[in-house]
């Protein structure tokens, strides 16, 4: 198993100092243009120049993760989704290019939600949360409204577009869950729901280079056996990158928590992935806020993800 951390853009600050500190050597990245203020990485030449800075800083660039540039048509089936499934292929190719093997995907219109972002945690910490009851309150996204049936034939047509490509690089594509697991959210169906979802998806591709990311938080506040989940996946070989966290309560009401303070058995959980045979990458997700943070940046602050690599740390060290 490899530590990684998660960079938004490309560049350097204390965080990155952090993380060479504590020995982490293994970047995931998201390249951007807002966050990089170069070029969208479908362009070979910007994301070299993101590669390189990368390396000189002692980091090895092993995956990207999240939407690099606006994939709205793509995931809506809207005018312009060709071509942006062509910018798609394009960022595939450099991947291969550059030697970059893992890229953490989702397939959600409204990406990763929540209602609440300064919820009380343990010494006065704060962390982020969902309740649907509030949510059933905003407005319908300016998009429109959208069915289950109509994301599932995009995210097919997506998939079918993409996957020879990525195959072709030795890029593998983990898909991420809809977090959080419900629909629909501002008019717009979410598909990737629960682990049968999941097991639906897969079926969509034989291909080598389709599967999973395991964020654990997501299949924990699906209600799902996490752990038989793990050795389903796994016996599968479809789990190509791990998202470590915790949460407490329901698919329509929850709130995060510190690694330390959930439901979940997190030794039993590293153990599994070592039964498995998983060495790929994994990471800290979504931390608490503590004292002295901004909370700008909820959930990826720095001083919770010191405690939840650490706290990783320990258990890797315990395996």
């Amino acid at each position: 198993m490899i530590l990684s951390f998660l960079f938004f853009g490309n560049t350097p600050d204390e965080k990155w100092q952090l993380c060479r500190q504590m020995g982490i050597d293994h970047a995931i990245a998201k390249l951007a243009p807002e966050l990089t203020g170069d070029l969208a990485i479908d362009n070979y030449e910007s994301f070299a120049r993101s590669k390189e800075i990368f390396e000189s800083n002692g980091f090895k660039l092993t995956g990207l993760e999240g939407d690099q540039f606006d994939m709205s048509r793509i995931k809506l089936g809207l005018d312009g989704r060709q071509g942006d499934v062509e910018r798609y292929c394009r960022m595939l190719e450099n991947m291969g290019k550059l030697g970059i093997g893992l890229l953490c995907y989702n397939f959600m219109a409204t990406g990763w939600y929540r209602t609440d972002v300064d919820l009380p945690e343990r010494g006065g910490a704060v962390v982020s949360g969902f309740s649907m009851k509030k949510a059933k309150t905003e407005p319908v996204s300016s998009y429109g409204t959208f069915s289950e049936s109509q994301i599932w034939e995009n995210y097919h047509w997506f998939i079918e577009q993409v996957m020879p490509v990525a195959e072709a690089n030795g890029v593998k594509m983990a898909l991420h869950p809809d977090d959080p697991p419900v629909s629909p959210l501002h008019g717009i169906s979410r598909i990737l729901t629960s682990a049968d979802a999941i097991r639906k998806a897969l079926s969509l591709s034989d291909s080598s280079s389709h599967g999973l990311t395991f964020c654990q938080g997501t299949y924990t506040t699906m209600n799902e056996d996490v752990l038989g989940l793990i050795h389903d996946f796994g016996r599968q070989k479809k789990i190509f990158f791990v998202h470590i966290r915790d949460v407490r309560g329901t698919p329509e009401d929850f709130h995060e928590t510190f690694h330390d303070n959930g439901p979940t058995d997190m030794f039993k959980m590293m153990k599994a992935y070592r039964e498995i045979g998983f060495e790929g990458p994994l990471r800290s997700d979504h931390v608490p806020t503590m004292a002295g943070e901004s909370n700008d940046h909820f959930g990826y602050e720095m001083k919770g993800n010191l405690f939840g690599i650490g706290y990783i740390k320990g258990l890797m060290d315990a395996l």
